[in-house]
C-alpha cells in the first residue's frame, strides 16, 4: 500500500449550525481541518497509508485533534505535542448570495 505524508497546520473551526449566521446562534459546533489535514484524510478514505506530521499543544484541544485525524485512520506518530495554542477560524455556510 502506499504511503504518503502531509505536513502542516491543523486548526479548529468554530460553525454555527444549518444554515444559520454567527449572531443567531447561541451554538458553534468545533470540527478540525486545514488543507493538509483534509487531503490526509481524504487519501486514507481512498485506502493509502495516510499519515500526519504537524506539532499540536499538549492540552485537552489538541488531544481531540488527534483523535479527529485517528477516527478517520490518519496516522499521528509523528506529531509532536508542544505549546500551548492551536489555529482558530469561523466559518458559516451560506444559504444564498449575500450583500
Amino acid at each position: 500500500m502506499p504511503k504518503v505524508v502531509t505536513f502542516g497546520e491543523i486548526m479548529l473551526r468554530l460553525s454555527p449550525p444549518g444554515m444559520e449566521r454567527f449572531f443567531q446562534s447561541p451554538i458553534l459546533s468545533a470540527t478540525f481541518g486545514g488543507g493538509e489535514a483534509n487531503v490526509a484524510v481524504s487519501l486514507a478514505q481512498f485506502g493509502l497509508d495516510s499519515h500526519y506530521v504537524t506539532a499540536l499543544p499538549g492540552n485537552a484541544i489538541g488531544d481531540a485533534a488527534v483523535k479527529a485525524l485517528r477516527a478517520e485512520s490518519v496516522r499521528t506518530d509523528h506529531i509532536v505535542r508542544s505549546g500551548a495554542r492551536v489555529g482558530i477560524y469561523f466559518a458559516e455556510t451560506g444559504a444564498s448570495q449575500r450583500a
